[in-house]
């Protein structure tokens, strides 16, 4: 797989590691966070991961809002 552009196995491993030890409150925080700020969390199975960004790398390219 893989990384998004500029990122590379080190940040990668920064983010999991990041991810890993927080604690269920400061998760919590983070998800009302972006909720306030007009964001929301989807189910999407791993397969179709691949399509919603292209879907999204489409859009953008139209010049079409993703945020």
């Amino acid at each position: 797989m893989d990384n998004p552009p500029g990122w590379n196995k080190q940040r990668v491993q920064e983010v999991i590691d990041s991810l890993e030890t927080r604690t269920e409150g400061e998760t919590s925080v983070e998800d009302e966070t972006a909720f306030e700020q007009g964001y929301t969390a989807i189910q999407v199975p791993r397969k179709r991961v691949s399509v919603m960004r292209q879907l999204i790398t489409l859009m953008e390219e139209k010049g079409e809002a993703v945020d």
